[in-house]
């Protein structure tokens, strides 16, 4: 059985994950349903089937190396910490983590490193930011930032991972979901 999910994500292509970025932010968003659900807090390990992810912290800032929103919104800034734990290398991508802060069906963005208009990787703005992929080796460990464009009147939010497997056939099905609950500390210098 663990053949049939041979590789998992590893064999996804981008353009998979990201056709299926709507399917996963409707899902997720749902209230209730039959997915089995791991909720944590900062600072709480996830395990998923391929990898251990932590959100260590988060804060929300006007500019983030340069980068600015647009008007309205304001920057989530996530630390993250990524550990592979299959028994292969994977390829990351940074569309695996979304972020949620409405119960809304549109209360969701992925990380500016992905152009969701033409589903392209943008190259990182700041040298602590994760890029749109990575491969990870079997037990390799990666931190970075994961920076996400949020409208502004926001400091709850979640990132949430949805297991996604893919068998040699073609077949797609869906696992767990993942979700870290947390409150971003407010540094855009905006009073409330």
């Amino acid at each position: 059985i663990e053949s049939i999910f041979w590789l998992g994500e590893i064999i996804m292509k981008r353009v998979f994950v990201l056709v299926t970025a709507l399917v996963m932010a409707l899902s997720l968003a749902a209230c209730g349903g039959d997915a089995e659900a791991n909720e944590g807090r900062v600072n709480d390990t996830m395990e998923t089937y391929f990898f251990d992810f932590t959100v260590n912290s988060a804060y929300l800032t006007a500019d983030y190396e340069g980068y600015t929103p647009a008007q309205g919104n304001v920057l989530l800034v996530a630390s993250i910490t990524v550990k592979n734990t299959f028994q292969e290398s994977i390829e990351m991508y940074d569309t695996d983590f979304q972020v949620q802060w409405d119960d809304g069906d549109d209360a969701y963005a992925y990380p500016i490193t992905t152009d969701m208009e033409t589903y392209t990787e943008v190259e990182p703005v700041g040298e602590n930011q994760l890029p749109g992929t990575y491969p990870m080796a079997v037990d390799e460990e990666r931190s970075g930032e994961l920076v996400y464009e949020v409208p502004s009147g926001f400091t709850d939010f979640s990132i949430a991972y949805l297991e996604q497997f893919v068998d040699d056939s073609g077949e797609e099905s869906t696992g767990e979901t993942f979700f870290v609950y947390f409150t971003a500390e407010d540094q855009t210098g905006a009073s409330a």
